[in-house]
This record gives C-alpha cells, sequence and structure tokens, in this order.
C-alpha cells in the first residue's frame, strides 16, 4: 500500500563520481521516501560500496555530474561532518580502530553533537550512561564495551554491533549500511537485523548494501536494485534478491527476470 504521507528523503539524479581519474559511478539514479528499506546488491567492483561512501561525502572521490539531493538540500555542498548532523549516517564494512578514545566518550560526543543540531538539550555523563546502557540491551551489548577503546580489540560482530548502537543513538534520517553482513556468524546476524529492524521506522529510510540474500531474510526490503558496471541496471521487489540468489548475476545482463524486475 502506498503511503501518501511519506516524503523524499533522497533523490538522486544522473551521479557521476571517479577516484583517481578512473570513473567508477556512471549515472545512478535513486529516490529514496521515508518509510522504505531498499537493498543494493551487485559483485564486487560494481560500484555499492563506492555510491555509500560518495553519499557520506568521502574525500577520496571526485565528483563529476549529476545531483543529489537530502531532505530538499543539496547534499554533494555539504562536508561530511554536515551530512552526519543533517541526519545522514553510515555504517563502515570495515570499522576503524580508535586507540585511547572510550567508546563511551566517542558515543556521547556524536550524541550530543546531534542533539545540538537539532536543537535539543545534551546529556551529561551519567545521564547518558542509563540512555547508552538500554540501548545497548537492543543488540544485546555486555556493557563493559563501554569502557574499551573505540572498537580495539573487538571481534568483527562486535564491531558491527557497535556501529547500530551508534544508528541507534543518533536516530539518522537516512541509514546507510555498507555489507553490515560481512564476517557474521548467523547469531550475529540475526541480532545486528533485529537492532535495524527496531530503529527503521515510517520517519526514517535505511539503504542496505550487500552481496547476498541471507541478510535480506531477516531485514525485509521494499526495493531491491541490482548495480552492474556503475550504474542500478534492475530494480524490483524483494523476490528479485531470492533470484540472484538461485541464478547469480550473469542472466541480468539479458534484463530477462522471472520476478518481472524493472531493467
Amino acid at each position: 500500500m502506498i503511503d501518501r504521507n511519506s516524503r523524499t528523503i533522497l533523490s538522486v539524479q544522473g551521479l557521476r563520481a571517479s577516484i583517481n581519474g578512473t570513473e567508477i559511478l556512471k549515472g545512478i539514479d535513486l529516490t529514496v521516501k521515508s518509510g522504505e528499506i531498499h537493498a543494493i546488491m551487485g559483485l564486487n567492483g560494481s560500484g555499492k560500496s563506492t555510491f555509500a561512501k560518495v553519499l557520506a561525502g568521502h574525500s577520496a572521490y571526485e565528483i563529476t555530474g549529476g545531483s543529489v539531493q537530502f531532505e530538499g538540500n543539496n547534499l554533494l555542498e555539504l562536508p561530511p561532518e554536515e551530512r552526519a548532523r543533517a541526519g545522514l549516517f553510515l555504517a563502515f564494512q570495515y570499522p576503524i580502530e580508535i586507540p585511547g578514545v572510550a567508546n563511551t566518550q566517542f558515543l556521547r560526543l556524536a550524541y550530543n553533537t546531534v542533539q545540538t543540531k537539532r536543537g535539543k538539550e545534551e546529556l551529561d555523563p551519567l545521564e547518558f550512561d542509563d540512555f547508552v546502557r538500554e540501548k545497548m540491551k537492543l543488540l544485546e551489548m555486555n556493557p563493559d564495551f563501554l569502557d574499551r577503546s573505540v572498537n580495539e580489540g573487538f571481534s568483527g560482530g562486535e564491531k558491527k554491533r557497535n556501529e547500530i548502537l551508534q544508528m541507534a543513538l543518533l536516530e539518522p534520517t537516512l541509514s546507510i549500511l555498507d555489507e553490515t553482513d560481512s564476517g557474521l556468524d548467523i547469531d550475529a546476524l540475526k541480532t545486528v537485523a533485529n537492532g535495524v529492524n527496531q530503529i527503521a521506522n515510517k520517519n526514517n529510510a535505511t539503504i542496505l548494501v550487500t552481496h547476498y540474500q541471507r541478510l535480506l531474510d531477516y531485514i525485509v526490503p521494499d526495493y531491491v536494485h541490482v548495480m552492474q558496471a556503475g550504474r542500478i541496471v534492475m530494480t524490483g521487489g524483494k523476490e528479485l534478491a531470492l533470484e540472484l540468489e538461485t541464478r547469480g548475476y550473469d542472466w541480468v545482463n539479458t534484463g530477462k527476470s522471472i520476478t518481472g524486475a524493472i531493467a
């Protein structure tokens, strides 16, 4: 059923981007509305992660064409930190370690920075401690992780949970999860997916970047897009992901899908 009260959060038109003189994105068109979950699938080298990084404002990429509107504003004019404050969140495929910075300090600074941008009150350390511990229950995280350096010595699954914890705290308008399922065992995958599902609501939107169907067993997308050679070449419903799992990506070039996806 179409939600007539939904609003356009992200509008990408003809986006082209290069790195070191090599064009990676060759004309991306994508519209994401509130309440929607979009999955972007494709083989390695198709441009999926580049697209996520470009939206977040990674400095290594040069925008060579197209436009990106975020909540009606020109996203490409904003530096990365302003994009984050405006409500865009990127969960990394490979979260970095930050030795010497306690997780609780990092999380509280990020949270209070966004709160200030939204015109809301900051939380002092004691208030924040109570708040973050409630959020950690969502991801079955041990509170001991608050006192450890950011991601230092964390397992792959613990790093991904810490990313989704940030998402839960910041309550972004648009969350982009770049291969969050990478390196997760099935139990960790279910826990992370449960957290994402509980954060998603009618006022925000999510873009999932993934190779595999298995993440989409737990986070069901409204739309599935297939990327090849820097373009979205096919779009369909959740059934398209199942077809990709069964048939692989070779048949996508033909544009013939048993699900009736749009090429």
